[in-house]
């Protein structure tokens, strides 16, 4: 078996100092790839949008931001960005 998919999301935005933390701390023990909000969305983070397009932008490798929620950012994570479903979700 390789490295466990790790995907990482919060609800901080991509250019969280914490979400670089924990991803960089998770990639001794897997494959990590974060799909995360592209600003702060504290307070949304069961929210989904439903009466626009979203829009997903890889801003690194393995690094996606996306215009939504970060549960937008999960759905688009495991049915569109990710290959296969990630072994974990942090």
């Amino acid at each position: 078996m390789g490295l466990a998919r790790i995907l990482v999301s919060n609800d901080d935005g991509i250019h969280s100092a914490g979400l670089a933390a924990l991803a960089d701390a998770l990639g001794a023990i897997g494959d990590v790839v974060v799909v995360a909000p592209d600003r702060e969305q504290s307070a949304c983070s069961h929210a989904l949008t439903l009466h626009r397009p979203l829009r997903i932008d890889e801003v690194g490798p393995n690094r996606f931001t996306v215009d939504g929620t970060p549960t937008d950012c999960v759905n688009l994570a495991v049915n569109a960005i990710l290959p296969e479903r990630p072994t974990l979700l942090v």
